[in-house]
């Protein structure tokens, strides 16, 4: 058999759908199958999926993806999974079954217990630990949430017959056999969303999840992002599990960026800037967090400063499906194009609070900046838009922590199709924007990583030659006009705060400069928080 004929799969387990991608040894796209699955918004703040759901839903795009290139599984040299990070789910170790519906990483649901376990000590109580301030974004307080709504829940979990895991968790155990042997294991990345694993251990901090009241029974063992964890035993039998990344670690992986400066950002249902620091642990005081960004087999774990935007993509999904003022995704593009501007029109997406710079779990979105000039065109570019203003605040923070400016912002996922879009963000951050040939760098860096560790790839500096550029955008407007949009952006910004408490403030991350907190009308934290 050729090398040209063996491929490396890639599953990309995201927040509105399951792909799974088959790449060749050029780091190119074979075949792809591609399923989605419903949101369930059962409250205001809440977000749900189905975790069966998905996994049937991997049952199918596998298979489909190697009979669209008449492949058999003898041809696939390994399986990369990567998911959407800190979406939790609980299921019974004997039956398999999910104990509840998955909880999304932009479920807001857990705010009192975040409060609770703030308490006096503010929101950095466990971030010398775990480098995350407590925020209902992370998987620790979901677990929490969970077991509190259940005694007879929790009983079960401490006796460890009610198991914990991200999606890639969820995907391998059920691969590798599910209630009859199934493999419960996690990768540093997905373990570093938790706020349950120490960052320089890599191991679960027994302190910070007594305090949670999470038990270590229910959780994952935690393993290195490419290593061969097992062999599927189902769907597509045979084939090597041999890496797991968050899927934001898989995209910066996937752009090759390998070395401690380089950054990108993975436009997709949110999106994701992710700073590449290395072997230091990087801390923010700009309301960056401190992640992993991958660990290779038994080599030094590497470390990331991140910037989170919760909504972008699914920004375009609520104009579309909501509004119904498009029918298609793409659509919002030739609208666009209408207009030649947002007519002084802003929408902040705040559907589930804002996430990085700002972190303000109780904000909820606004529209300003209204006239009857107002067409659904403007509307539809204050939607594009607001990813590029959003963009800029997390570029600006990550800047300001890492203490050297932007030249160049790498991009990939679905939403680069869209031109208008990547010239906005160019316009607005002042710098170029470069695409890969390949976009979808999610899917591709996990095969990269399940490559690397079966030596279908030599090394990383081979990944490297196989990145292309496909696409430039190049900076056209002048920047007084950029600075004064953007002043009228942060002022759009403000007007989102403390919608779901009738104004109560909320605790600010020590993350967040004292500064930058007073600007927004925010009290300043008090020392130590």
């Amino acid at each position: 058999m050729s090398v040209a004929e063996r491929y490396v799969a890639a599953i990309d387990q995201g927040t509105t759908s399951t792909r799974c991608i088959l790449f060749d040894a050029a780091g190119r796209l074979a075949s792809v199958a591609q399923r989605e699955h419903r949101q369930h918004y059962r409250r205001p703040g809440w977000v749900e999926h189905d975790a069966a759901e998905i996994w049937r839903n991997v049952g199918r795009v596998l298979p489909e993806a190697l009979a669209d290139v008449g492949a058999t599984a003898d041809q696939v040299v390994a399986l990369g999974i990567a998911n959407q990070r800190e979406t939790t789910v609980l299921w019974d170790r004997r039956t398999g079954e999910p104990v509840a519906p998955a909880v999304v990483w932009q479920d807001v649901r857990t705010q009192q217990v975040i409060e609770r376990l703030a308490g006096d000590v503010g929101v950095d109580r466990f971030a010398d630990v775990c480098g995350l301030p407590l925020l209902t974004y992370f998987s620790g307080p979901k677990i929490a949430w969970l077991l509190e709504q259940d005694p007879s829940l929790r009983e079960r979990a401490e006796r460890g017959d009610v198991l914990f895991g991200t999606m890639e968790t969820w995907l391998v155990w059920n691969l590798t056999g599910g209630p009859d042997g199934g493999i419960h294991v996690t990768d540093v990345t997905n373990a570093s969303r938790t706020m349950l694993m120490d960052l320089r251990s890599l191991e679960w901090s027994p302190e910070v999840c007594a305090a949670m009241g999470v038990p270590m029974a229910l959780l994952p063992q935690i393993r290195s992002s490419s290593e061969v964890y097992g062999e599927t035993t189902t769907v597509v039998p045979g084939v090597r599990i041999a890496a797991a990344m968050g899927d934001q670690q898989a995209a910066l992986f996937g752009q090759t960026c390998f070395s401690p400066g380089e950054a990108k950002c993975t436009y997709g249902t949110g999106s994701f800037v992710l700073l590449h620091t290395g072997s230091e642990l990087p801390r923010s005081t700009h309301g960056m967090l401190s992640t992993v960004a991958y660990k290779l087999g038994d080599e030094p774990v590497q470390y990331a400063l991140e910037g989170a935007i919760a909504v972008t993509g699914s920004l375009v999904q609520w104009f579309r499906d909501n509004l119904g003022l498009i029918s298609s995704a793409p659509e919002i593009e030739t609208l666009a194009l209408t207009v030649s501007d947002a007519g002084g029109c802003f929408i902040v997406p705040a559907f589930s609070g804002l996430f990085a710079p700002h972190w303000r779990p109780e904000a909820r979105g606004v529209v300003v900046g209204l006239t009857s000039y107002i067409t659904k065109g403007h509307l539809a570019r204050a939607v594009l838009e607001a990813t590029a203003w959003q963009t800029r605040d997390v570029v600006d923070a990550m800047d300001a922590d890492s203490g050297v400016a932007l030249t160049a912002l790498k991009v990939d996922g679905g939403m680069t199709s869209n031109n208008l879009l990547m010239q906005t963000v160019a316009d607005v951050l002042g710098v170029p924007v470069v695409r890969p040939m390949v976009s979808e760098t999610v899917s591709l860096g996990a095969a990269y990583a399940a490559g690397l560790a079966v030596g279908y790839w030599p090394d990383l500096q081979g990944l490297r030659r196989n990145w292309h550029r496909a696409g430039r955008w190049l900076p056209a407007e002048g920047s007084d006009r950029r600075q004064g949009d953007y002043e009228d952006w942060g002022r759009a910004v403000q007007h989102t705060f403390g919608w779901a408490t009738s104004g109560r403030a909320r605790p600010v991350p020590a993350q967040v400069p004292p500064e930058a907190a007073l600007a927004a009308g925010r009290r300043r934290p008090q020392a130590g928080r």
